[in-house]
């Protein structure tokens, strides 16, 4: 399915070219009544090619550019689309309501819970109101308030990470950022109900652990996780934001990469060229893999949760000393 934004990336632009080729010879046997059937189905026989061969090869750089894709769907996109009913939620009780931060009650199916979310804007307008994804202490501590209810009503909890980072302004500094985070860290570890979360876009910094402590950990298959981004990796290391490329590989970000490193538990496979191409699919991928593992840890009790949530974290990072 074509996103009906037709932006695109430069190694997106060969298929995209070949797909208006198609769609043109459909139009002029629609309304001409010409026969161009087999040259139809060539060129639909080239474009599966052609399709294959650049998704199965992506760079690492080019993986951080289909997380960043305008069309990449937004958790309140994919909230709409796997939840039966959600109903949003406001406000941290102490300042304001974050709105790049996003949460409230939610079901899906039989299944009852408690959905947080980074939201970034679907346009240039909304993205200013969003602050482009990036959350000020208020909106953590609005995730931290919601994540109290779901325990207390014994919800399991699902958060859905898509941001380049906490906002580093000076006045999020004020209002005590570093500490808002930390926070939500030490809360959602000792949290007596199962947390699954999925990264589905960028997944940057302190910005995206300040709703990512859980039982599973998944990312889509073309989403980034990371420390910092290339370009400031780059800018720090070899004083060069050219060398971003470089530094995307050297960061080991993909989600192939961080399965094997064992710091994410699981990959959530994407339609074919991204999920800016079917949003549907990609929320109906996201609901089959939250069911699957919501459905394992409701066996397990609450300390049962949290001892295995602590080792799970005390896990990563092992190293052999030669």
């Amino acid at each position: 399915m074509m996103a009906q934004n037709r932006y695109s990336l430069d190694f997106e632009k060969p298929i995209l070219e070949l797909e208006r080729k198609i769609e043109e010879l459909k139009g002029l046997t629609s309304k001409e009544g010409l026969d161009f059937e087999e040259e139809i189905n060539r060129l639909q026989q080239r474009l599966k090619k052609l399709e294959k061969e650049t998704f199965a090869n992506l760079t690492p750089w080019q993986t951080v550019q289909l997380a960043r894709h305008p069309n990449r769907p937004k958790s309140l996109t994919l909230a709409k689309l796997i939840f039966d009913d959600f109903i949003l939620l406001h406000g941290d009780r102490l300042y304001s309501d974050d709105q790049a931060i996003v949460g409230g009650f939610a079901r899906m199916g039989e299944e009852r819970l408690l959905f947080i979310g980074h939201q970034k804007g679907e346009s240039i307008k909304e993205n200013l109101v969003r602050n482009f994804g990036m959350a000020h202490p208020e909106g953590y501590r609005k995730a931290k308030r919601l994540m109290n209810l779901a325990e207390k009503f014994s919800r399991p909890v699902v958060t859905f990470i898509d941001t380049p980072g906490a906002y580093p302004g000076i006045e999020a500094e004020e209002r005590g950022q570093a500490e808002a985070i930390a926070a939500n860290l030490e809360y959602m570890s000792q949290l007596k109900v199962p947390i699954v979360v999925i990264i589905i876009g960028e997944g940057g910094s302190g910005g995206a652990l300040g709703i990512g402590v859980g039982d599973r950990t998944l990312m889509l298959e073309n989403a980034i996780y990371s420390v910092i981004s290339p370009e400031g990796c780059a800018a720090i290391l070899w004083k060069d934001q050219a060398k971003m490329e470089e530094a995307a590989k050297a960061l080991r970000i993909t989600s192939q990469d961080l399965l094997d490193l064992k710091i994410i538990d699981g990959t959530i496979p994407e339609p074919m060229g991204g999920a800016h191409r079917d949003a549907e699919q990609t929320a109906l991928n996201i609901k089959q893999a939250v069911t699957k593992h919501l459905r394992e840890l409701k066996d397990l009790t609450p300390a049962e949760l949290i001892q295995k949530r602590y080792k799970k974290y005390r896990g990563i990072g092992k190293f052999k000393r030669g």
